[in-house]
């Protein structure tokens, strides 16, 4: 670990030297391992040729012990795995739920290195877990990032889900592409208003993954495995999962659950 950055309640990013990860696409995730506790997926939130980072939500024992960790450490580092966002069209809108805004961090970087006007909507629960919000506001101002934050409470931006906050763009201004991150009821919720749109739609969905090639079957859905068919999908594949998609999950022992809300 080269260092590490507080980036809200609970999170935090972790930058390391990698050489593999150096050339990862926005998108690709890692296996993370924390020597002694687990291995866990994480998505890049950034990649070039000097770091590579994760950033890190504390959700459980892995995560917790991740968080602990200082300039210096040793992780180990699987990967980068899986597809990849792609650049559609000259308008984007990009949403994130909360940690889900992570891998689009990386993303923003590149559709806006690429002359694609962009507008970002962050939703989270409360102003103390916005991420970003320095990072985003530079983008801002150097290249004309359009930022629109929501919170479930009130206390930072908008008061709203990100999804009604994406509803109202939509209604307002065209888009090429629409690109998400987050909890499925929310890319579903999203997909729904993409094809109401007919725009193009790319998501990383996230699942329960222990292995990251395929093998062990805990990322399914529907013919998918998420480590090796995603985790980014576009609107044909999320078209033939739209039955399962934000409504059924695997568990550890590979049963379909029903998500909850």
């Amino acid at each position: 670990i080269q260092r590490v950055k507080t980036e809200a309640q609970n999170v935090k990013t972790i930058f390391f030297n990698d050489k593999l990860c150096a050339s990862a696409e926005p998108g690709q995730f890692l296996m993370v391992w924390i020597p002694g506790i687990d291995e866990i997926p994480l998505s890049l939130s950034s990649a070039s040729d000097e770091l590579a980072s994760v950033t890190v939500k504390e959700v459980g024992e892995a995560t917790r012990a991740l968080n602990k960790m200082e300039k210096g450490d040793l992780l180990g580092i699987r990967g980068p795995f899986g597809s990849h966002f792609r650049i559609m069209g000259k308008k984007a809108l990009v949403v994130g739920g909360g940690i889900g805004t992570a891998p689009l961090l990386m993303l923003v970087n590149k559709l806006l290195s690429h002359d694609v006007e962009t507008t970002l909507i962050e939703g989270a629960k409360t102003r103390f877990e916005i991420l970003f919000k320095d990072q985003l506001t530079s983008l801002h101002e150097e290249h004309g990032l359009e930022v629109i934050f929501t919170t479930d409470d009130g206390s930072y931006g908008t008061k709203g889900l990100a999804t009604e906050a994406a509803e109202k763009c939509l209604s307002e201004k065209r888009f090429d592409s629409i690109y998400a991150c987050g909890k499925e009821q929310m890319i579903r919720k999203l997909y729904s208003l993409a094809e109401k749109h007919g725009i193009q739609m790319q998501a990383s969905l996230e699942r329960i993954m222990r292995c990251a090639m395929g093998i062990c079957g805990s990322c399914v859905i529907g013919r998918y495995r998420v480590c090796k068919d995603g985790p980014v999908f576009d609107s044909s594949q999320l078209r033939e999962i739209r039955m399962e998609l934000g409504r059924f999950q695997r568990n550890f022992r590979g049963e379909r659950i029903p998500i909850e809300n």
